[in-house]
């Protein structure tokens, strides 16, 4: 994990996120005490797609906000993806910002 100010960026690859979706879709099923019969029927996402998301991590973006909206969490996960204004607005602000001189002392009381 790299931190940038207070950004952080995890390594990681396209690969490795679908399988990593797919394994918490399937935890958070199992949490909520469906089977994939049950949540396929609920979402009105085909067994067999539910089945190859659960194993490959493979599916479509409609069928995985299908699932979501069943199982709980598509308002965080279309949170997640708000853009969230910077406080800078060139890497020069950025620049002069980790250059600005730090405090060496506490304030008199």
């Amino acid at each position: 994990m790299l931190e940038l100010g207070d950004t952080i960026m995890l390594l990681i690859t396209p690969s490795k996120a679908q399988k990593k979706l797919a394994e918490n879709t399937r935890a958070r099923r199992l949490a909520t005490g469906l089977t994939q019969a049950g949540l396929a029927e609920r979402s009105g996402v085909a067994l067999p797609t539910l089945r190859k998301f659960e194993q490959q991590g493979v599916i479509s973006l409609e069928s995985f906000l299908k699932l979501y909206m069943v199982l709980g969490g598509l308002e965080a996960l279309v949170k997640a993806t708000e853009v969230k204004p910077s406080e800078f607005r060139s890497i020069d602000e950025v620049l002069a910002a980790n250059n600005a001189p730090k405090r060496q002392r506490g304030t008199r009381s």
